[in-house]
């Protein structure tokens, strides 16, 4: 992934960097990665992350995971 700009808490992104960065990580996270695994990659929060996913147009899985089931 490319660097991720460096934000304070509160900082905003511009608009292109909104989307440049939107849909590389909707592309990450439709090939499988997490929420979680993309806010330890780019040090966001769980909250900047989603909004920058639904701001992209990335459609959520089901939480829990692919191997989970219900017993």
């Amino acid at each position: 992934m490319a660097k991720t700009p460096d934000l304070k808490r509160g900082q905003r992104l511009s608009d292109a960097q909104r989307s440049t960065l939107g849909a590389e990580l909707r592309k990450r996270y439709e090939t499988g990665k997490s929420v979680r695994e993309l806010c330890a990659e780019t040090g966001y929060s769980i909250g900047r992350v989603r909004r920058l996913l639904e701001d992209a147009g990335a459609t959520y899985r089901p939480r829990g995971g692919a191997g989970r089931r219900r017993t």
